[in-house]
């Protein structure tokens, strides 16, 4: 156990860096008895709320001139703990609670929490199943004490400043452009070759129909020729030039 490291100076709880209070009880009295180290901060009946972390359970006291202004109990120290319901006085929690190095105190005591209020059964009941499964934790890697359990640290919600991240051998990504990602270029078309545009598509076209005009006129012209010949008549002042079987009509410009 470890006193005074646990509260603010207007008597709200501090809470070691990375755990959360799961459940917390108020209006409970602590007590200590059979201190091995005499002190005068463990001397007396304190008031006030017990909090539950999935690590510890921390008692901070309602009076804030008081000597001891919290008490925190790793669970690995604590030992021996039931829940108690006597007929005529109110049910509480007692234990056997060890001091933690460096913790403001020495040796172990008895511990009694009384619940006027009522919640003994309840908060024993969830500081049982807390005490179980921090007992089966892996041991945290953030600078914690022998035992496994997170040390104090800082807290209030502050930790140390987060670490750069490691170095990758990729290269970084584009910057980004409102807010998102450049994404990769188009893949290439047309196997790498230009599409002709539409002026030279049109020249090519055009092109084409002139040389069909061509071979369209010759045949029709040597047809024409032909038919002369046979009948030897002709009409020169006729605009177009039509073939026997009236299947082909071209007009001259």
């Amino acid at each position: 156990m470890a006193l005074n490291r646990n509260h603010s100076q207007n008597g709200g709880v501090l809470i070691n860096n990375g755990e959360s209070v799961v459940r917390d009880c108020k209006n409970v009295e602590l007590s200590f008895s059979d201190v091995s180290c005499k002190t005068d901060l463990l001397k007396g009946t304190k008031k006030g709320t017990v909090y539950l972390t999935p690590y510890r359970m921390v008692f901070v006291s309602s009076n804030i001139k008081d000597c001891m202004g919290s008490a925190m109990f790793p669970y690995y120290l604590m030992k021996g703990c039931s829940i108690e319901q006597p007929v005529f006085a109110a049910n509480f929690i007692k234990g056997t609670v060890s001091a933690e190095p460096g913790g403001g105190w020495e040796g172990q005591a008895h511990f009694k929490m009384s619940f006027p209020s009522g919640g003994a059964i309840e908060l024993g009941q969830h500081l049982f199943k807390l005490a179980t499964n921090a007992s089966r934790a892996p041991p945290a890697q953030n600078g914690a004490s022998s035992f496994g359990y997170p040390s104090p640290g800082m807290m209030n919600g502050y930790g140390p400043p987060s670490q750069a991240p490691p170095a990758y051998p990729f290269p970084p990504p584009p910057p980004q452009q409102n807010g998102f990602y450049q994404g990769p270029p188009p893949a290439p078309t047309n196997m790498g070759y230009p599409s002709p545009t539409p002026a030279a598509g049109n020249v090519q076209m055009f092109e084409v129909l002139t040389v069909v005009c061509q071979i369209l006129l010759k045949e029709a012209t040597e047809k024409e020729s032909d038919a002369a010949g046979g009948s030897m008549h002709t009409n020169p002042s006729r605009s177009s030039i039509q073939t026997v079987d009236d299947s082909f009509t071209f007009t001259l410009g």
